[in-house]
This record gives C-alpha cells, sequence and structure tokens, in this order.
C-alpha cells in the first residue's frame, strides 16, 4: 500500500475516477503509515480515523453512484492544529489552549470538505506559533522525515512533516514569518504564503486582526507545485470574517506569454550571509529558470533593512505585549519554554507605544508601496527561504547572533509587506537534507507565481520522497 501516499492530487482523481483503488484504500494506506511513523515523527496532535474511515466510505459510494465529485474528491488532507475544525481539539501548540474545541469549521476548512477532501488530522505546532521549531510541552517535538535528529521546522512543522513522509497528500498551514515557507525548505516539499485575504484566515488562532492582518496568512502546503494549485484554487476567494479579503477575480491565462518575463535574483547584504548550500541552491535555481526562457538579472531591494526591523516590531514587541496582556499569573508556569525565550527577547525591546505603533503602521504602508514601484518591471524575484538548511533539535533559537532574526531574515521581510512567496526544494545539502528556493510576486499575483514555479518544479526533475 505504500505506494499510494506518495500519489499527488491529479494522479489520485485519476486513479479514483479509473477504480484502480477506492478511497477506502487511500485512507487506509495513510491511516497505517501515520501509525507507522507517529512515535518516530510526531507530527500529529489529533487524528480522527473513524471520521475519515466514514468519509472515504462516503466517497467512494458517491463514485460509484454516479455524483458529482468535488475536485479534491477522496484526498486524505490535514490541517495545522491552529486552525478551527469543529470538535478536534485547537490546541495552538499550548497548554494554555488544550480544552479548547472549535464548534464550528473554519471557512477553508468547510471549502475543503466541500471539495471532497478527507480530513485525516491536525498537526504539531510550536506554542502559539512564535518559534522556528516545533516544540511545546503537550507532546515531543516534531522531527524531520530526512533525519530525525533534526527539526522540521516551525511553525507549521507537523504539517511539513506529516507531508514530506507521506503521511498525508496536502494540507493547510500558517505564516506570520515563514511558517510555512521555511518548514517546506527544511523537509523538502512547497508551501505558499499567499497575499494577505485571498485565502481568508477566519477560524485562525492567533487571529491576524488590526495592525497586525498583514502578518499572518494561511496556506497550503504539499509535495508538488500542482497540488498547491490544486489547493489554492479550492481555498481562495473572500470571506466576511477576515477583513483584507475581497473578491478579486482569478488570473486565468497567466500561463500565456510567459517567455522572456524578467525575474530578478534578489542580492542584498540586508537578508544576510547565506550558507553555501543555500547559495548553490538559489544559483542552480536561476540557471534552470534561464533554460527556461526567462530573463534573469541581478536585483537590489531598498529599504529591505528597515523592512526587517518593522517586522520585528509588529512580530516581537508588539505582540508580546498582547500576550502579556492575556496570560494571567497563575499561567505563566504552563509556558513552553520556547515561548517563554520569545516573549523575553521581545520584552527586551522598548515597551510600544501609541507613537510609535501608529508611526510604523504609516511606515509599513509607504515602504510597502515604495517595494511594490520596484518591482513594476521585474514581477517574480528569487531568493532563499532562510540562510541556513534544516537544523539539529534544540539549535534554533531567538537570541545570540545566530538567532532567528538572523537565519530566517529572508523570509521574515515579506510578512511585513503582504506579497505572496512560494518554496520549492531544488537541491540537497551536504549532510543530506533538502533546500529549498523562494519565488515572490506582487501582491494578488500567485497565479503567476504558481506558473513560474511550474516550469522551475518541472525544469529540476522529480524529487526524491525521504526513507523512513
Amino acid at each position: 500500500m505504500l505506494e499510494l501516499n506518495f500519489l499527488s492530487i491529479a494522479e489520485i482523481a485519476r486513479a479514483l475516477r479509473a477504480k484502480k483503488f477506492q478511497a477506502q484504500d487511500l485512507v487506509s494506506a495513510h491511516l497505517k503509515n501515520i501509525a507507522r511513523l507517529q512515535p518516530q515523527l510526531s507530527a500529529f496532535t489529533h487524528i480522527d480515523e473513524p471520521a475519515a474511515i466514514a468519509q472515504a466510505q462516503a466517497a467512494d459510494a458517491a463514485l460509484h453512484a454516479g455524483a458529482a465529485l468535488g475536485p479534491l474528491h477522496g484526498v486524505p488532507i490535514t490541517i495545522k492544529s491552529s486552525i478551527d475544525v469543529a470538535t478536534w481539539p485547537c490546541p495552538a501548540g499550548s497548554q494554555l489552549r488544550k480544552h479548547y474545541f472549535p464548534a464550528q469549521d473554519a471557512p477553508i476548512v468547510s471549502r475543503l470538505k466541500s471539495a471532497g477532501a478527507i480530513l485525516l488530522g491536525n498537526t504539531n505546532t510550536p506554542e502559539y506559533l512564535m518559534s522556528y521549531e516545533t516544540s511545546n510541552t503537550l507532546q515531543p517535538h516534531t522531527s524531520n522525515p530526512w533525519n530525525l535528529a533534526y527539526s522540521a521546522g516551525g511553525s507549521s512543522g507537523g504539517e511539513a512533516a506529516a507531508i514530506a513522509s507521506g503521511c498525508s497528500v496536502a494540507g493547510i498551514g500558517s505564516d506570520g514569518g515563514g511558517s510555512i515557507r521555511v518548514p517546506a525548505h527544511f523537509c523538502g516539499i512547497c508551501g505558499l504564503k499567499p497575499t494577505p485575504g485571498r485565502i481568508p484566515a477566519t477560524g485562525h488562532f492567533p487571529p491576524g486582526e488590526g495592525a497586525f492582518s498583514w502578518l499572518g496568512v494561511v496556506g497550503p502546503m504539499a509535495r508538488t507545485v500542482g497540488d498547491l494549485r490544486a489547493l489554492f484554487t479550492v481555498l481562495r476567494g473572500p470571506d466576511p470574517g477576515d477583513a483584507l479579503s475581497a473578491p478579486i477575480a482569478p488570473q486565468n491565462s497567466v500561463s500565456e506569454n510567459l517567455r522572456g518575463l524578467r525575474i530578478g535574483v534578489l542580492e542584498t547584504s540586508a537578508l544576510g550571509t547565506h550558507a553555501p548550500d543555500i547559495s548553490t541552491a538559489v544559483q542552480k535555481a536561476a540557471a534552470l529558470l534561464s533554460e527556461c526562457g526567462f530573463h534573469l538579472e541581478n536585483f537590489c531591494l531598498d529599504q529591505l533593512p528597515r523592512a526587517l526591523e518593522l517586522w520585528w516590531f509588529f512580530f516581537g514587541p508588539a505582540i508580546a505585549h498582547l500576550f502579556r496582556q492575556s496570560i494571567t499569573s497563575d499561567q505563566q508556569p504552563k509556558l513552553s519554554p520556547q515561548f517563554r525565550e520569545y516573549l523575553t527577547t521581545a520584552n527586551n525591546e522598548p515597551a510600544p507605544t501609541l507613537s510609535t505603533l501608529l508611526a510604523n503602521c504609516v511606515e509599513r504602508d509607504r515602504l510597502r508601496a515604495s517595494i511594490l514601484r520596484q518591482m513594476t518591471d521585474v514581477p517574480i524575484l528569487l531568493s532563499p527561504v532562510s540562510n541556513t538548511p534544516a537544523f539539529r533539535h534544540n539549535e534554533g533559537t531567538w537570541q545570540g547572533p545566530a538567532g532567528y532574526r538572523e537565519t530566517m531574515r529572508p523570509a521574515q521581510w515579506l510578512n511585513l509587506v503582504g506579497f505572496p512567496a512560494l518554496s520549492l526544494p531544488i537541491n540537497s545539502s551536504a549532510e543530506g537534507l533538502p533546500v529549498g528556493v523562494q519565488l515572490i510576486a506582487r501582491p494578488n499575483e500567485e497565479e503567476l507565481l504558481l506558473e513560474v514555479a511550474a516550469h522551475l518544479e518541472q525544469a529540476r526533475g522529480p524529487w526524491l520522497n525521504p526513507k523512513i
């Protein structure tokens, strides 16, 4: 049955309709793989085996009855455990939320179900999603399927590990500073951080509202760009619960006239020093894109250092201030070491004031407009996802000269300005770990981003799965 665990969404659709296997076979294969690998990976927070089996039986009955089938009919999917799924625990990695069971599905979960997806369970995160390593006090840390001594990344680390290891076909993560793209890069899968509002984040914790609405998004994670596209097509569209969502018409003709499209290879010291394996992957991706007929050129963006400072103001001191207001003194002993470290690091900064918050909101908008103007004629950028491949467990930290504010700089600035970005694997490191690159587009141009990524993926050739 193991070969069923690494099929794409398109392959599943063809095989189910040709009756080469049933949805029950597919779900059974994934549940068996979860049972085998969960003790090693700790990717899952909750597994709903009875519901998954019942959904698979209903999917098979619908197919045999000749009913209309959704685009994700019979596809086993997982959800990050910071997104509401009715009756499932949604702890977001925290002891303070371990008894929270949502009463209703988030809109994106409803859309997945309506499209025919079968939900297997939800996946592990760091506490309140505030770390690039998936570790908390509720369960063991999540390990990388390529090497169990290494981290799967965070905060969507459980999702990345589940998909990379064949425990899930695809899933939904969230991203406030690289939390989709970094785990995808660490685990050798693909991840899309959309424009804020393009996919509604209603039903996600922590909520992205007000001054923080640009930072956090929800988005698809999968093993192929084609699967990202399939999920994005189902998930996109407005929802009244997301203040940034709008009825944006899909761009359905982006595949035309792509030859000669200008792609900028982002070169700036503002993003820090890349490890040799990272630079090699970017160079390889640039060469492959050039072979595809795109016009590659070195590209510098002004004001990235300030963008990174502003990102940290909102993600660090400002959000930490909100956490301090909501966490009581008797709850503090229940906090995880990683979350405490984040709070300590953020609290070492000057406390945010109303004046600094208002001024930084205005500056963010002006800086975003400036970067958008610089990309007028260069609609796609290429850069690293982070400055290193996956690190060993407990080596990631918010503090010190090699902390997250240095190693994750290539991912963070995009959450400040709200541009879409996509991570996909290109190479392997000297240690045999995946190395991805990041493609960046202008706001609401996800369709173009996916099309360029598909060309790069095809030029790269087949990607091997971890042998675990």
